[in-house]
């Protein structure tokens, strides 16, 4: 029986802009389709605004919140700065299902538990 690796992500920029959150997400999808793969990922900063529901984004362009749903469906778990939801006017009630308001004594907790942190 082989080991779960345990992967965090910890994603800082803004949902659209830049194409690290996007890369990101795609890393993070792929990881979670693995078997023995455990991922957890923390929006902090600009990239708490990716968790909240009802994004309506150009046609063609990707979505974060469909893509952070994708890695939850497979799996992973979402971790949402309070902090950083509160600085952005997002409430709990705002956030897309399967993330969640979260601390960063949570992120301490779960950068102890990973083999590997990852930073976008």
């Amino acid at each position: 029986m082989s080991k779960t690796l345990k992967t965090l992500l910890i994603l800082n920029d803004a949902p659209y802009g830049s194409e690290r959150t996007y890369n990101a997400l795609r890393l993070a999808g792929a990881l979670a389709k693995r078997e023995n793969e455990a991922v957890r990922l923390f929006l902090i900063g600009d990239a708490a605004s990716g968790a909240k529901a009802g994004q309506n984004v150009p046609r063609g362009y990707y979505n974060v919140a469909t893509m952070l749903r994708a890695a939850a469906d497979q799996g992973a778990e979402i971790g949402v700065c309070g902090t950083c939801l509160d600085a952005r006017g997002i409430t709990d009630a705002e956030l897309m299902g399967g993330a969640s308001r979260s601390t960063l004594e949570q992120l301490a907790d779960w950068t102890g538990w990973a083999d590997k942190v990852l930073v976008f």
